[in-house]
C-alpha cells in the first residue's frame, strides 16, 4: 500500500526541482551518512521548528549541517516535503518517516503520517500500529489504535499479531467492559490462543487472564464441557475453582440482571445501543429518549430530550450525530431537522427540508440521510429528499412512484428499499426500491400483507417487514424479501400485534419496541435468525406509539448511554454454601432443557 500524500497542492514541483535538486540559490547543505542535500534554510524553517533552531544556533563556516541516526532516504523525503507539501507514504516507509517527521518537529507530516497509519487500521495490523504509537508517542494514533482492537476483538485475535501481546497487554484489554465480544466464550478461546503459541511460558497465566472472563455470561453448559475440561484450567487449582464458582453463580442466580456486579456477570459495554424517542403516549406527544443496552437487556431514560415533544417523526445516526426529522406535534407538521452530538449532549437545529413530513420515512446511505414521502395537513407526499451533512444542505431526489405515508423503508447493497404505507385512502401492499446512481425508483414484487405503521429493517441480505395495519386490523405478520429472487416469504409473526412501533437491528438480532394495538404499549421483542423466533425482552419504561428508533454505534463515549455497571446490584453466594461437581454435572446433564443448557454462549 502507497499513497501520495499533498498537504500544500499551491506548491509546485517545478519549484523543488529547479531550486533544489539543481542547486539554486541554496544557502545550508545538510549531511545525513556521506550523503548531502543542499537546501535552502527558510523553506526548513518554514516546515520545522527545529530547524529553525539549528541554524539559529549551529553555526558553521561551510554551512554544512550533520544530522546523525537519520537514513538518507528518509531525509530525502522530509525534504521532499518541505518544498513540495505532498510525499510517497508507503507502508514500508511510514513508521520511519513519522519517528524523523517527531525528531524534527515537522508537525504537518506528523499529521499526514498518522493519517496513513489509521487508514491502515485493520484487524492483521491494529496491534502492530497500537505498539508502534505506544513508543513513537502518538497519543491520537494510540487511542485510535486501542479503540479499533477493543472494537474488533473477535476479529484481531485470530490474527497473527495478536500471539505476540505481552501478558500485560491482553490482561489490560480483556478486562475492559468497553471489550466489543458478542460471545464471551470468544474471550476464553482467544486466552487460548494466546497461550497455546508458547505454552511451556504462558501457562502460568491462566489465572489472572482467566479472572477477566466474565464466564457467567457463557453458559453452564459452556464452562462444563469446555473450560472444566481444559487441561490448562485443569492444572491450575486457582483458574478450576474460578469456573466452579460462576457455575455456582449462575445455577444459583437464574435471575441473569441481578449480580451483574459479580466480575463473573459483570456485561460488558455494548458497541452499539438502540435510541427510542418522541412518540405519543396517552394519546400526547412527549419527547423523551430511551436508551437500549442489548449486553444488559435494560433500558435507560436518558436526559436528553427532543427539542419539542413529537411524533411520526423520523431519526437517523449519522457520523456521531443523532438526527431528528420532521413529525408532528399534532398540531403542526415540520420540517424542521436537529441533530444531537452523542459526544457533547448538545442540539443543534441544522438545514431544514423542502417539505413537511409526518409519518415520514427515514433511512442512511453513503453518508447521506434519505427523508422519503410522509404527510402534511392529511395529505400524502411522494416526493423524497436526501441530506448532504457536509454541505448542511437537503436535495430533492426523484419522487417515488406511488404516494406513501406511514410507510417503512431501510438500505440494502447500495439501494433504498421502502414498503407499504398508506396513499392517503388504501393501506399498501406496493414496494419500491430506490438507485441513487440513476435517481430512478422501481416497484418490487408486492408484499405478502398490506401494511401501514409497519416496520421494515435490512437483515441478512434480506428486507424483513414486520407488523402494521392492513386496513381491517392490527398484525403480527412478518415476512422477508430476498432482492436476489424479487419474491417475499413468510417468517415467524410477532408476539404481539402491533403498529407505529420501533424496529431495528441490533446485535444480531432485530428488535420491535413499542408501538399500539388497542392501547400504546412498552413492551419489546427481539428476532432470533438462528432459532427463527421470537423472544421477549425487557420493555421501555414509558409505553408510547408512534415513536421512532434508530441504532448509534462507534462513539468513544458509549458508557453515557448504557446502565451504569457500577449501579448494577451486586450477588453475593451464600456463606458456608458450596455444590460439589457431582451437583454441578446433575445441574448441567439432568435439565437439558434448562435455559442454562441451551443458551448461546
Amino acid at each position: 500500500m502507497s499513497d501520495k500524500r499533498t498537504l500544500f497542492p499551491c506548491k509546485s514541483g517545478s519549484v523543488f526541482d529547479e531550486l533544489c535538486l539543481e542547486g539554486k540559490l541554496c544557502d545550508a547543505v545538510i549531511k545525513v551518512q556521506d550523503v548531502e542535500f543542499p537546501v535552502h534554510k527558510m523553506v526548513l524553517c518554514h516546515c520545522s521548528s527545529y530547524f529553525r533552531s539549528l541554524f539559529e544556533r549551529w553555526m558553521t563556516t561551510d554551512k554544512v549541517f550533520n544530522l546523525s541516526g537519520l537514513s538518507p532516504d528518509t531525509m530525502q523525503l522530509i525534504i521532499e516535503f518541505a518544498y513540495t507539501g505532498s510525499v510517497n507514504v508507503t507502508e514500508d516507509n511510514v513508521q520511519d518517516l513519522l519517528l524523523v517527521a517527531d525528531m524534527l518537529n515537522v508537525m504537518d507530516l506528523i499529521q499526514v503520517c498518522t493519517d496513513f497509519l489509521n487508514e491502515m487500521l485493520r484487524p492483521e495490523k491494529c496491534i502492530g500500529i497500537w505498539r508502534f504509537a505506544k513508543v513513537c508517542p502518538n497519543s491520537e494514533m494510540q487511542c485510535k489504535a486501542f479503540c479499533y482492537i477493543t472494537d474488533h476483538f473477535e476479529e484481531v485475535f485470530l490474527c497473527e499479531e495478536f500471539l505476540e501481546l505481552s501478558v500485560q497487554d491482553l490482561t489490560e484489554f480483556l478486562g475492559r467492559d468497553d471489550l466489543n465480544v458478542r460471545k464471551e466464550s470468544n474471550v476464553f478461546e482467544a486466552i487460548l490462543r494466546w497461550i497455546d503459541h508458547i505454552p511451556g511460558e504462558r501457562e502460568e497465566h491462566i489465572a489472572v487472564l482467566l479472572s477477566k472472563v466474565r464466564l457467567a455470561l457463557t453458559s453452564v453448559a459452556y464452562i462444563w464441557i469446555n473450560v472444566l475440561t481444559n487441561q490448562v484450567v485443569c492444572n491450575n487449582s486457582e483458574s478450576k475453582q474460578m469456573a466452579k464458582d460462576a457455575m455456582k453463580h449462575m445455577i444459583r442466580n437464574r435471575n441473569m440482571k441481578q449480580g451483574f456486579c459479580n466480575p463473573y456477570g459483570r456485561p460488558r459495554v455494548p458497541n452499539a445501543i438502540m435510541l427510542a424517542s418522541g412518540g405519543l403516549s396517552d394519546s400526547n406527544p412527549i419527547g423523551d429518549i430511551e436508551a437500549y443496552d442489548p449486553r444488559s437487556d435494560v433500558w435507560i431514560k436518558l436526559s436528553n430530550k427532543l427539542k419539542h415533544p413529537l411524533a411520526y417523526h423520523g431519526t437517523a445516526f449519522l457520523d456521531g450525530y443523532f438526527y431528528c426529522i420532521g413529525g408532528s406535534d399534532t398540531v403542526q407538521d415540520f420540517s424542521s431537522v436537529y441533530r444531537l452530538d452523542m459526544r457533547t449532549h448538545t442540539w443543534h437545529e441544522v438545514a431544514p427540508m423542502h417539505n413537511r413530513r409526518t409519518y415520514v420515512s427515514v433511512t442512511v446511505l453513503d453518508g447521506f440521510i434519505y427523508a422519503l414521502g410522509g404527510s402534511v395537513s392529511s395529505f400524502g407526499h411522494s416526493s423524497a429528499e436526501r441530506y448532504d451533512p457536509e454541505a448542511n444542505q437537503w436535495t430533492l431526489i426523484a419522487s417515488m412512484q406511488e404516494q406513501r405515508c406511514d410507510a417503512s423503508c431501510t438500505s440494502l447493497h447500495g439501494k433504498i428499499y421502502i414498503c407499504g404505507g398508506c396513499d392517503g385512502f388504501d393501506c399498501l401492499q406496493s414496494a419500491e426500491c430506490y438507485d441513487p446512481g440513476t435517481n430512478l425508483w422501481t416497484m418490487i414484487a408486492p408484499m405478502i400483507n398490506r401494511r401501514s405503521g409497519g416496520g421494515v429493517v435490512a437483515f441478512k441480505d434480506q428486507i424483513y417487514a414486520v407488523g402494521g395495519f392492513n386496513g381491517e386490523e392490527h398484525q403480527r405478520w412478518a415476512e422477508s424479501y430476498d432482492p436476489s429472487t424479487n419474491s417475499w416469504q413468510d417468517v415467524c409473526p410477532l408476539l404481539h400485534t402491533r403498529r407505529e412501533f420501533g424496529l431495528e437491528v441490533i446485535e444480531d438480532r432485530i428488535l420491535a419496541v413499542g408501538g399500539f394495538a388497542d392501547y400504546d404499549n412498552n413492551d419489546a421483542e427481539a428476532y432470533c435468525s438462528v432459532t427463527g423466533l421470537w423472544t421477549l425482552c425487557c420493555g421501555m419504561k414509558i409505553s408510547r406509539s408512534a415513536l421512532s428508533c434508530c441504532v448509534v454505534q462507534g462513539i468513544p463515549n458509549m458508557a453515557d448511554y448504557t446502565f451504569s455497571r457500577d449501579s448494577l446490584p451486586l450477588f453475593n453466594f451464600e456463606d458456608g454454601v458450596a455444590l460439589d461437581e457431582n451437583q454441578m454435572t446433575f445441574s448441567v446433564l439432568s435439565h437439558p432443557n434448562s435455559p442454562y443448557f441451551d443458551r448461546v454462549s
